[in-house]
């Protein structure tokens, strides 16, 4: 059998195999070959081995197998460098020469054969392009023996390299052996999005990647149920909404919305599942998911849902619940005290609260607080100023001689208002408000009564009106002013 060591040289896509012929080279040296084109330095990627009569012919094809020269010295290597060297440093003058031309190309590369005698052109075009002038101008600027050699924009990415979509190095430059046909269709068996610069590569072609996966897929969707298609569990009915081809799962939504992976291996495919499958033929697809496969499943709301149905089925009984569980207790809902009269009980226990007995004085009168105001500008400041103000029956004029007979008998009308005792201060607060609402309705409907603008034109003279039964009031009063 024959024996080969694969060379991996700076401008070739793929590895190529040699006969190391005795020179003992292994895995990481570098070694002189002996190729078509002249004597090339590479290195080698794998230990010598042998191989099969017909791959060696199905690899090289009708190709001669080369040998390996010898394993480089430090001298080759030296030399090497300088040659890779002069290549860079020669490939502003290939670029110059090809604008000045006027051709259709892309310089990639220039690269010296180890001999030095020769150099390589490689450029990418789309078509074919005539460059003999170009070769006279360039063999006439490097004084070497030029050969021109147009490339795909595969090699080209392989060559001069970069990162992909993923951040990794380009596959074609770090562990690419040839360029595979890529289509659409792999990209579509793997539910990618059909967006052209989501799934082309530096090269602008489909990334070389679409097909690593291809096989897996494709093998995993034959195996599996149709996408949307229903099948039945111990919760009802399930619908497969998704793939997760890598971990060989299928999502599953239930009837109530619930969404659940479970593995393809542990489905089970029923009686008509596989009377069908013999009937068209095709193989046997899965379509039922057994309880014990969801008793592995590590979600609360599935095991509480299988024990809802144990229950409802009889295998489990009804959990007795213990008042001394609830740990809530109701919340007593505060009643508003009716506008009527209280209760004998309530007016009995408002009495003992709020009766004076002795000498002690009545409680003072709570007041409601009044709510800030809302503006955003600070509140004037007010200063109590001693002024004279006129007196409490100018300033609240009388109703009219009357007056007096006409309060009597409203008075008399009324019903007798409860005794203090008897009424709760929040009581008493609500009937005052009651009867001022009252009172403001009734003067709104009959008008003010006779008398009013005599009061007013007095107090406009000077005079002091008669008081009309009010009570004497201060003739000094404090007033507040806006400082």
């Amino acid at each position: 059998m024959p024996t080969v060591i694969p060379v991996k040289f700076a401008y070739a896509a793929r590895d190529l195999w040699f006969d190391p012929a005795g020179t003992g080279a292994q895995e990481g040296d570098h070694v002189i070959c002996a190729t078509e084109r002249g004597h090339e330095i590479g290195l080698a990627t794998s230990d010598a081995r042998e191989v099969a009569p017909e791959e060696l012919s199905a690899t090289i094809g009708h190709a001669q197998l080369r040998d390996v020269v010898r394993i480089a010295t430090d001298e080759d290597l030296e030399r090497a460098e300088e040659l890779a060297r002069r290549g860079e440093e020669s490939l502003p003058a290939f670029r110059r020469h090809v604008s000045e031309s006027g051709l259709d190309m892309k310089p990639v590369g220039v690269e010296y054969l180890f001999d030095g005698e020769k150099a390589v052109c490689y450029f990418a075009a789309e078509e074919r392009v005539d460059f003999r002038q170009l070769v006279r101008d360039l063999s006439r600027e490097f004084h070497v023996r030029i050969d021109m050699r147009q490339i795909g924009v595969r090699e080209e990415a392989a060559i001069v390299g970069g990162y992909g979509h993923c951040g990794q190095e380009l596959c074609c430059r770090r562990f690419a052996t040839g360029f595979d046909p890529v289509s659409i269709r792999m990209a579509k068996e793997q539910d990618l999005p059909l967006n052209s610069t989501k799934i082309s590569g530096a090269c602008g072609r489909l990334m070389c990647c679409l097909r690593y996966e291809f096989e897996a897929y494709r093998d995993f969707k034959s195996r599996a149920p149709k996408r949307n298609a229903v099948i039945d569990t111990p919760l009802g009915k399930a619908k497969i909404v998704e793939y997760d081809t890598p971990k060989e799962q299928l999502c599953l939504r239930l009837e109530s919305g619930k969404q659940i992976r479970v593995p393809l291996a542990d489905m089970t495919a029923s009686e008509a599942a596989h009377k069908k499958s013999e009937e068209l033929g095709c193989p046997c697809r899965p379509d039922t998911v057994t309880r014990e496969v969801l008793d592995k499943l590590e979600s609360p709301d599935v095991q509480m849902a299988l024990a809802e149905l144990d229950r409802k089925n009889g295998v489990l009984a009804e959990p007795e619940v213990d008042a001394a569980d609830i740990f809530v207790a109701p919340k007593r809902k505060r009643r508003r005290p009716s506008s009527g009269a209280p209760s004998a009980e309530k007016g009995v226990r408002a009495g003992a609260e709020s009766a004076p007995s002795g000498d002690e004085a009545p409680a003072p009168r709570r007041r409601r607080k009044r709510s800030p105001r809302r503006s955003s500008s600070p509140r004037p400041r007010r200063t109590a100023v001693a002024t004279t103000r006129p007196p409490r029956a100018a300033r609240h004029p009388p109703r009219g001689p009357s007056a007096p007979a006409v309060l009597a008998t409203r008075a008399a009308r009324r019903p007798p208002a409860p005794s203090r005792a008897a009424c709760s201060p929040r009581a008493r607060s609500a009937r005052l408000r009651r009867a001022a609402s009252r009172a403001r309705s009734r003067r709104a409907r009959t008008g003010p009564p006779p008398g009013v603008g005599a009061g007013a034109a007095a107090v406009a003279a000077g005079a002091a009106p008669p008081t009309a039964g009010r009570p004497p009031a201060s003739s000094c009063d404090a007033s507040f002013s806006p400082a």
